[in-house]
């Protein structure tokens, strides 16, 4: 029961460690994943940041032609005008248009408190006050003032300055682009302006919306991509009353830039604003519309332009872009290293566990070899020790009979040599007698016999063993012993004759003390650290490294301890001692 609440124990821990290992590998590949893709965020945002600026610049110059073509048909205008536009009509303006292929012209004029729509071919431009038209009224008074505009947003030229493309005041479902002309030869502005549509045309072909959707066909991982404006982001749409109470919407202060806004957050906010204010990216992971996402927000430096401003009217110096992607890619190839690693893992696991399966059964079967080999030694030579007492005793009536024969026939000095063999015998026999402790002397007994054959000589030398009362079982102390003695055996069996000594003494008191010495040569093997670990052999052979590894384990098992010196006659020394449990 206990051993196999030991091998449950074991399985739990195995695949407790399996659970914590396969956890720590997933989360370290999922953070490594993670980390490469916000690299790759990095560099497709880069890459994507000097495209789309590439192409917001495109557009900027194309603005800046359409500029100045609105400068050549205003001078052109002119001349084809009287210098005084009280002598101007509306008509003219109509067919002049017309000829010069724009879409409208309107002349300015300046009054005592405002600058006036004042002629146009155009009649809803007609008597329009600009005084609120902020920066536009400042330019419009610079060219009357200076013949020259200043501000630091929109196209400025010789007598000439247009802004970017915007909604129209007197018409807010049209985006036009004016261009104001003034030499100081009139006492009135030439403003000329054309539609949207020549730039349209040009935006769907190379603008910096079609990049970006040309962008997410070919990135599938790459869900969204928007330009913020960081300033006009978190108010919203901003939007000013006309004269005739319609809302216009101004595109240059729009809160998305271009792209598209899908993938929404409250937070996004903050975000644009600390992306903006510390000018470094940011990559955030969160799930949006119910899907796992990385957005990343990325500040883009720009030069002053009246495209992109501010909530007062004033040019940015950076907008922030994001670029959404799907986490979906990192999940699949996640899974799938996770899938492919635990395959492995219980694959190398289960013929791990075959491995250490047989190898326990083989060493289980060794161990319980040694173990049923030391039981029947255990068993033989007490047997052997019993049978020298009963044939001893046997042949007690024939020695006495031959011993009186022998004095009969006055053969003393014959006597006196048989008595001494007998005596020694039984002096030998004696001794084992006396060790007091049957599993002992049968050991002896045998060792002796076994040394015998060896032609080595087994010194013994025992005290106090009839008072061994130390809990140790007889059968732990044989297999102690005997181990003992057979590594000694073993070990001088390598010498010469006159090496061949062992000696055994053991002792009895407050501890239990054995101490076995024999003669080495081998000093500097004898002195490694793995000398009683299991396995551990110099014999080769059929010598599995058991037999100090049991002796080991058994002066642990009795909380003893277990010592090995070498001194500088050859002689090694092993010393046990195990204390008494009285």
């Amino acid at each position: 029961m206990m051993r196999r609440n030991r091998w449950l124990l074991l399985a739990i821990v195995i695949v407790m460690l399996l659970l914590i290992n396969n956890t720590v590998y997933y989360y370290t590949t999922k953070r490594s994943l993670e980390e490469s893709l916000s690299h790759e965020m990095s560099s497709v945002a880069k890459q994507i940041e000097i495209s789309v600026e590439q192409s917001r610049l495109g557009a900027e110059k194309y603005q800046e032609l359409i500029g100045s073509g609105l400068r050549t048909a205003a001078i052109a205008a002119q001349y084809a005008l009287d210098p005084d536009i009280e002598k101007v009509s509306n008509e003219q303006l109509v067919e002049l248009s017309e000829r010069l292929g724009v879409l409208h012209i309107t002349l300015l004029k300046r009054t005592e408190n405002d600058i006036v729509l004042y002629r146009s071919s155009d009649p809803k431009q007609l008597n329009v006050k600009t005084s609120t038209w902020k920066p536009w009224y400042q330019a419009f008074n610079e060219l009357f003032d200076k013949q020259n505009v200043t501000i630091e947003w929109g196209q400025s030229l010789k007598n000439f300055w247009t802004g970017p493309y915007e909604v129209a005041t007197t018409d807010t479902s049209k985006v036009r682009k004016w261009g104001y002309y003034f030499d100081g030869s009139t006492n009135y502005i030439t403003d000329p302006y054309v539609s949207y549509e020549m730039q349209e045309q040009y935006e769907s072909i190379t603008g910096v919306n079609k990049l970006i959707d040309q962008t997410l066909q070919e990135n599938v991982s790459i869900l969204e991509i928007t330009a913020f404006n960081p300033r006009t982001f978190p108010l919203g749409e901003l939007t000013t009353k006309t004269e005739s109470g319609e809302e216009l919407k101004h595109i240059t202060q729009q809160p998305i830039i271009f792209g598209a806004y899908q993938y929404q957050e409250q937070a996004d906010a903050g975000y644009i604003a600390e992306v903006f204010e510390t000018n470094k990216s940011m990559t955030i992971n969160t799930t949006i519309n119910g899907r796992h996402v990385l957005k990343k927000f990325v500040p883009v430096e720009i030069s002053k332009v009246a495209s992109i401003l501010d909530e007062t009217g004033q040019p940015l110096s950076r907008y922030v872009l994001s670029i959404v992607s799907d986490y979906r890619s990192i999940q699949e190839t996640l899974d799938g290293q996770f899938f492919n690693v635990g395959l492995i893992i219980a694959i190398v696991s289960l013929l791990s566990g075959a491995i250490v399966w047989i190898a326990l059964r083989v060493f289980r079967t060794s161990r319980d070899r040694v173990v049923r080999e030391a039981q029947e030694t255990y068993l033989e030579e007490m047997n052997q020790l019993y049978d020298s007492i009963r044939a001893q005793r046997h042949d007690f009536i024939n020695h006495v009979q031959t011993m009186h024969s022998m004095a009969t026939l006055n053969k003393i000095q014959d006597l006196k040599m048989y008595a001494v063999d007998l005596s020694g015998e039984v002096h030998e026999l004696n001794e084992l007698i006396t060790i007091d402790n049957p599993a002992i002397a049968a050991l002896v007994r045998s060792k002796q016999s076994q040394a015998a054959g060896q032609k080595t000589r087994l010194a013994c030398s025992f005290e106090g063993m009839g008072t061994l009362e130390l809990g140790v079982k007889s059968l732990d102390l044989t297999r102690m012993l005997g181990n003992l003695i057979d590594n000694a055996l073993d070990e001088v069996s390598r010498y010469p004759d006159d090496k061949r000594l062992i000696e055994l003494s053991g002792s009895a008191g407050s501890q239990l003390e054995f101490i076995v010495s024999n003669y080495t040569e081998r000093a500097h093997v004898l002195k490694e650290t793995s000398w009683f670990e299991e396995g551990y052999t110099t014999k080769g052979g059929e010598h599995q490294g058991l037999g100090l590894s049991i002796v080991r384990k058994i002066v642990e098992q009795y909380k003893g301890q277990l010592q090995v010196k070498l001194d500088q006659s050859q002689k090694i020394t092993i010393v046990i001692h195990i204390p008494n449990k009285k």
